[in-house]
């Protein structure tokens, strides 16, 4: 899949998605991918960082996203683990999700995901995340 097709595919998945709030795949390549999603006031906690569950979301938004680059359109794959480490607070703005995949396999895809800003510098979160591959597909 492309990122234009992705995207698209994505966009149809989640019917009920802003999608001026929803982050879109920016850059795809083999087993490695970058989502983009702006992150405002509506996504911080108090003391105006963005909050940890928007940033769990985008890093199982992005290792959704590539796990389907690679195997196709399979809505059923789903998120088995998810490790967070939060490292500095994130502000709000353009955050990117840089997910590299670690490992395709038959059932399971294991992916590692760096949220920076939009200005690339030292990360804000660290996660791997784990996706179900459904039988038959991979």
């Amino acid at each position: 899949m492309d990122t234009r097709s992705l995207n698209a595919f994505l966009l149809s998945a989640f019917p009920g998605a802003d999608p001026t709030n929803f982050g879109m795949v920016t850059e795809l390549e083999p087993r490695r991918l970058v989502l983009t999603r702006n992150c405002g006031e509506a996504h911080t906690r108090p003391g105006g960082a963005v909050s940890g569950p928007t940033l769990m979301g985008i890093a199982d938004h992005a290792v959704y996203a590539m796990v389907l680059a690679h195997i196709g359109e399979v809505p059923m794959a789903v998120t088995t683990s998810l490790t967070m480490h939060f490292l500095r607070p994130a502000r709000p703005g353009d955050l990117k999700a840089e997910a590299r995949l670690l490992r395709l396999g038959r059932r399971i895809a294991t992916a590692d995901v760096l949220i920076h800003g939009g200005d690339i510098g030292a990360p804000y979160a660290q996660s791997t995340v784990a996706y179900a591959i459904p039988d038959g597909v991979a």
